[in-house]
């Protein structure tokens, strides 16, 4: 379904990867995992189709990524992208707009399940809430490969189950769920497959088994990156 073929992306001296080859198959749950600057944004960016490798190449399908693949991916970025007017209806609407695989009823669902109110103005919105919206636009489309790059960053702990099981209800045969992160606690009984990063650079990728060694998934996350990431302990 996915693939990175040798791929390499420079901002200009500076490579964000550097030669990097992985795959992700349809049904996996697979958890893209790195600190800061290991390169997991930029992958993410890549698949979406909002950046371009340097080298290398990226596939969707058997297609390079481009604009017939971005019908078909979608996109949970860490940071809000809305105009600061907008409510979250108006969200709903754009969304709407633009993706033919959306899906308003089941939008207005999430909305409830997840105590949003569709009036509410996004800019008004704490950063968990913000989350949470962008999380039911994410779910409310049919797109084979959905990405959630950081879903728990500024979550609090009693919502992140919430979260998690969110977004396991896509789960499905035939589509791919890719998770940046470094919270790994709560995601180790989800996981089908792993990526790990490290300063742009691959450093194992395949099944939970394979890349975690016998290991449980924190304690390999510990064994790669040492006992903290992102400016604090996994746990945090």
């Amino acid at each position: 379904m996915l693939e990175f073929k040798n791929v390499t992306k420079k901002y200009l001296r500076r490579a964000a990867l550097e030669d990097v080859s992985f795959s992700v198959e349809p049904g996996q749950v697979c958890l893209l995992l790195g600190p800061n600057g290991s390169g997991k944004t930029t992958s993410m960016k890549l698949i979406a189709g909002l950046t371009r490798e340097t080298s290398g190449q990226v596939f969707f399908d058997g297609q390079r990524i481009g604009a017939r693949t971005k019908a078909r991916v979608a996109y949970m970025p860490t940071e809000n992208y809305f105009y600061s007017y907008m409510t979250i209806n108006d969200a709903g609407k754009y969304y709407a707009d633009f993706f033919d695989d959306f899906r308003a009823d089941r939008f207005e669902r999430w909305l409830r399940d997840m105590n949003l109110d569709g009036k509410d103005r996004i800019s008004k919105l704490s950063s968990g809430m913000a989350a949470k919206l962008r999380l039911a636009l994410i779910l409310s489309r049919d797109a084979k490969l959905m990405l959630f790059d950081e879903p728990l960053n500024g979550v609090d702990i009693l919502t992140r189950q919430q979260v998690i099981e969110a977004i396991l209800t896509a789960r499905d045969p035939e589509r791919a769920l890719l998770i940046s992160t470094h919270l790994v606690d709560e995601l180790e009984d989800v996981v089908d497959s792993c990526i790990f990063l490290k300063e742009g650079r691959l450093v194992t990728c395949g099944s939970k088994a394979e890349t975690c060694q016998g290991k449980t998934l924190k304690d390999r996350y510990i064994e790669i990156y040492g006992h903290t990431s992102e400016g604090g302990d996994i746990n945090a």
